[in-house]
């Protein structure tokens, strides 16, 4: 694992600070906006934030148009498909347990390898996965162990469930990109020219779900300069400088030392959640992050 000065530090802490905000903003704003719409409207914004950066990578529409099938894929898992469940999750449930389920991708990550991949996973990095998968589980189980058998799931965890397996196909795309988005054949794109694409294209997605949610459930978005201000933060925090220092951070300290910071997410969702909304964490809360903690520090040692 790299040693960690303290820019890598404060570059991999702060998009877990920002994602955590993200959950608990995306609660608050539950009766104010609609959540699919949340989900449009704050990439609409971020699409206007990316384009003076990365508008140069729109020019070369030959080298897009080769390669539509793989950018509208990843659009729409990442920002189509992970963001707006994840909006729709917080409409039920709270931010603590969105960012919990959400640290069980190891296991995820692992049965899209395996399956979609044929990535053989090694036994460190399994009972990594399944202490993160019972961290999980003892989140929708709301530490009734023993209810397992009976529970009864709220459709905000089972939302996040489906939002975490998205994120699952979406990293292992960018992992395992086709030969067209390797080197040498990859287009000399920037970090905010792919991001652009990758939102444009995941806005046809966030675009068609906002009109069904119109469609069916119409609700009005109560504006008011908090509502503003919202939207000003999810589009600016978690989706541009969120994603751009956790690449920077990434580059330098690697993958291995990212998937520790990544876990901070709930630790941030928990002390937010309290702040904002009153939200106390509980034991299982607890439990289940030195689970999933537990999970990343099993799968992550040298075999």
């Amino acid at each position: 694992m790299s040693r960690v000065d303290w820019r890598t530090a404060l570059l991999m802490t702060l998009p877990p600070l920002l994602w955590a905000g993200n959950a608990v903003v995306g609660r608050l704003a539950v009766g104010h906006v609609p959540p699919l719409l949340l989900n449009l409207m704050r990439w609409l914004l971020a699409a206007a934030l990316l384009w003076p950066l990365g508008a140069r990578a729109l020019r070369d529409r030959a080298a897009i148009a080769a390669r539509w099938r793989h950018l509208l894929a990843v659009g729409l898992l990442g920002v189509g498909s992970y963001n707006a469940l994840q909006y729709l999750a917080l409409v039920t449930t709270t931010p603590i347990n969105v960012t919990l389920i959400a640290a069980s991708s190891p296991v995820w990550m692992l049965a899209v390898g395996a399956l979609w991949h044929g990535e053989r996973a090694h036994a460190r990095q399994v009972a990594g996965a399944l202490l993160s998968l019972a961290g999980a589980v003892l989140v929708i189980a709301r530490g009734e162990v023993a209810a397992l058998a009976r529970i009864e799931l709220v459709r905000g965890d089972l939302y996040m469930l489906a939002a975490t397996i998205s994120w699952a196909f979406y990293s292992w795309l960018l992992a395992r990109p086709p030969a067209s988005m390797r080197p040498p054949q990859r287009p000399d794109w920037d970090w905010a020219g792919f991001l652009l694409l990758q939102t444009l294209f995941g806005l046809t997605g966030a675009g068609a779900a906002a009109a069904v949610e119109a469609a069916v459930a119409p609700v009005a978005v109560q504006w008011s300069g908090w509502v503003v201000a919202t939207l000003l933060y999810v589009a600016i925090g978690p989706s541009v400088i969120a994603y751009r220092c956790w690449g920077l951070g990434v580059a330098h300290g690697g993958p291995a030392l990212a998937a520790f910071f990544a876990n901070l997410t709930p630790v941030f969702a928990a002390v937010l959640s309290a702040a904002a909304l009153g939200e106390a964490p509980r034991w299982h809360h607890a439990a289940a992050f030195a689970l999933i903690a537990g999970g990343i520090l099993v799968s992550s040692r040298k075999g």
